[in-house]
């Protein structure tokens, strides 16, 4: 996937091909990393690449199941949990999740059809507005673009601070870029 999103041909088309990009950035934060440094915490936040990617998947996951009508209650102790991969997990296996759950985001999408789809507010959670009941399958999708994408910045800044990696190098480097004057494939140290 290059750095810019394709041509779109509709809303719905153009937010699922947004989320999809940012899955794949803040998925190449992860790029030529091992386990130790995906699990790497460099900086004074608790925050590690690993763990941020699983966040993402996690609170996709969440948001999915919500429009779905199938959430149940916030469980604060498993939204913590998946800020860090599980012990002995690989990326194969947290990127297979993370898979999973954007082939699920797209099916329920498509089949819902509908980007004006009610989706209850949860107003058990202070950061909700209490003034609204519903907000439209179209806010979900914007905002899990928000929140991949803010993730991304940080798991961005967590990498370079980890071996000095940043975005469009690691991009040359797992599309298999040539090298030019102006841009130099990221390479293993």
């Amino acid at each position: 996937m290059p750095g810019q999103v394709r041509p779109v041909t509709d809303e719905q088309d153009g937010l699922l091909a947004y989320l999809a990009q940012m899955r794949y950035v803040i998925r190449l934060t992860a790029y030529g990393l091992t386990p130790e440094q995906l699990r790497a915490v460099p900086s004074a936040s608790e925050l590690s690449v690993g763990g941020l990617i699983r966040h993402c998947a996690a609170t996709e996951e969440g948001w999915m199941a919500t429009v779905r009508g199938e959430h149940g209650p916030v469980d604060y102790q498993a939204y913590e949990r998946n800020f860090t991969m599980a012990d002995g997990e690989s990326v194969e296996e947290l990127f297979a999740y993370y898979d999973r759950v954007a082939e699920a985001t797209e099916k329920t999408v498509r089949d819902i059809a509908d980007l004006d789809h009610p989706v209850p507010i949860d107003h058990s959670v202070p950061w909700n507005p209490k003034e609204y009941d519903a907000w439209s399958l179209r806010w979900v999708l914007l905002h899990l673009i928000q929140e991949t994408a803010r993730h991304t910045g940080h798991a961005d800044v967590i990498r370079q601070t980890v071996d000095g990696a940043t975005a469009y190098p690691l991009m040359a480097a797992a599309e298999g870029w040539p090298e030019s004057p102006w841009m130099k494939p990221w390479k293993k140290v």
